[in-house]
């Protein structure tokens, strides 16, 4: 039987652990990183228009906080979804379990044997396995979810409202405190060394390299500030 979860594929049970861990701190850092650059691109457009704070900061904070609810509804409806598919899937195997327990025990044998394990290790394995729970373990064989684990949709709506919030703070708060004559370098300079840490942290975590990670981090939000100023400049000349 084939992984009916529509995701990528799970950690294997000895590492889901890690895994799990690995995945929430990297979708942080990159929810962080989205708060960054999309608030930082609406307030730098804002401020090439006006040198209001008080235009500045309504538009900041309606950034952020349309900006943090859409990362929250999206990440919930997407872990709802997965976690709807994981709740399927299990209810099919402990379906088959129950009305062609043979026919299970020889799929999770020749399963363990395309793992390495010898004809009669796997046979062991297997009728031991199924003794102990026939269910938790096709579910982490067979199907890679740990019941264990189902992924909750509101830890993760809730992650990416906190992750999202804190990397837009940074862009506002910098482009609304200090001096108008200081208000925008000091945004800049903030918004891209932000920038090369997420870029940084995101390659360590993916085991990627670091240089071009940041490289393209760094250059992408210095494109977004870049664009949302002229265009905010050009706007703002026009007296739009």
């Amino acid at each position: 039987m084939t992984d009916t979860t529509g995701g990528p594929p799970h950690e294997e049970a000895h590492g889901g652990g890690l895994g799990t861990r690995l995945n929430w701190l990297r979708a942080a850092v990159l929810g962080a990183n989205d708060g960054v650059v999309s608030t930082a691109g609406l307030v730098v457009g804002v401020a090439g228009a006006t040198g209001s704070r008080g235009a500045l900061l309504t538009a900041g904070l309606s950034g952020l906080l349309a900006g943090s609810m859409s990362m929250a509804a999206g990440e919930y409806v997407s872990v709802s979804t997965q976690r709807d598919s994981e709740k399927a899937a299990l209810a099919v195997e402990k379906r088959e379990l129950r009305e062609q327990p043979a026919a299970e025990l020889e799929e999770l044998t020749q399963l363990l044997a395309d793992r390495g394990l010898s004809p009669e290790v796997a046979r062991e394995a297997a009728v031991q396995l199924t003794e102990r729970d026939a269910l938790r373990a096709h579910a982490r064989v067979e199907l890679g979810i740990d019941p264990d684990r189902l992924t909750n949709p509101w830890h993760a709506a809730g992650a990416s409202f906190l992750a999202f919030t804190v990397g837009a703070l940074l862009p506002l708060l910098a482009i609304v405190l200090p001096s108008s004559s200081l208000r925008l370098p000091v945004t800049v300079v903030s918004v891209l060394a932000a920038l090369a840490f997420t870029g940084w942290w995101s390659a360590r975590l993916g085991g990627a390299g670091v240089g071009l990670a940041v490289l393209r981090n760094v250059g992408g939000g210095a494109l977004a500030m870049a664009v949302t100023y002229a265009t905010g400049t050009l706007l703002g000349a026009a007296g739009v």
